[in-house]
């Protein structure tokens, strides 16, 4: 192997080490209150990373600061190597590289299903109509409702709603996926239609950061978890670990809450 080659291929190992999302020492407070406490974490690709923690432990923040819609106070954010807490960085051109789903769906009711999941990719990424239908249409497809293309969100129940929302999320292929609670706003009979596709999409090599209660969801389909209380990570490891053998006191009494 040349020098040259050896060259670009520790560039390539270096590319690939970087994780998607870097998060360090980072504090977020709200007035007084501080949501978030020096906070680290990494997300590297392809990984599906689980919060966990009682409301108010810096979950939803986290994922709200990793998006830009709230700025840190002290402490970066990296996306793909990039600081996006610089305050010289272009958000809007940041969240295009992200798709965000929140627990309510946020459809444009004035919209058809395939308006929604294309408007981004057409009005933000510039893509040109015909490409932006055929990649809604293939999406809307891969989650079994194609069918629904020209209804309007009104006319879909909440658990295909969201399905749409993530359909949207995914539209222009973005380095990260965020998801917060976004089971938590439906009824039960509906919240496996969503895991489902959210398993569909790991399985795909999405990197996915979310936040949720599904205990069950995240003991199958997380690669880590990451427990959270008072703004600070109190566990992290692999699902089998943190769930069915945690190490910490509160990360147990958590668990014990939630699956009584």
């Amino acid at each position: 192997m040349s020098v040259t080659e050896m060259n670009e291929a520790s560039a390539h190992a270096a590319r690939s080490a970087t994780p998607v999302l870097r998060a360090v020492g980072v504090v977020k407070r709200f007035g007084d209150n501080v949501v978030l406490r020096g906070l680290d974490l990494d997300v590297a690709s392809h990984e599906v990373v689980v919060l966990l923690g009682a409301s108010g432990s810096g979950k939803s923040t986290l994922l709200r600061c990793a998006n830009l819609l709230e700025r840190v106070d002290d402490g970066q954010i990296f996306l793909g190597g990039e600081d996006i807490t610089d305050p010289r960085a272009n958000a809007d051109k940041i969240r295009a590289r992200i798709g965000v789903v929140f627990q309510h769906y946020n459809l444009f009711p004035h919209m058809s299903v395939l308006d929604n999941v294309t408007l981004a990719a057409r009005k933000v990424h510039g893509w040109e109509k015909g490409r932006a239908h055929e990649r809604g249409l293939e999406l809307l497809d891969r989650i079994g409702l194609k069918d629904k293309a020209k209804e309007y969100p009104d006319r879909l129940s909440g658990g295909q709603q969201q399905r749409v929302a993530i359909a949207r999320a995914l539209a222009t292929n973005p380095e990260l996926l965020l998801l917060d609670e976004i089971t938590a706003a439906l009824d039960p009979v509906l919240v496996g239609e969503v895991l489902d596709l959210v398993r569909e999409i790991k399985a795909q090599g999405s990197t996915i950061l979310m936040a949720t209660h599904e205990i069950s969801f995240a003991r199958q389909a997380a690669d880590r978890v990451v427990f959270l209380r008072g703004g600070q990570i109190v566990e992290q490891g692999p699902p089998e670990q943190v769930i069915d053998d945690p190490r910490e006191q509160a990360t147990r009494d958590f668990l014990a809450r939630i699956l009584r």
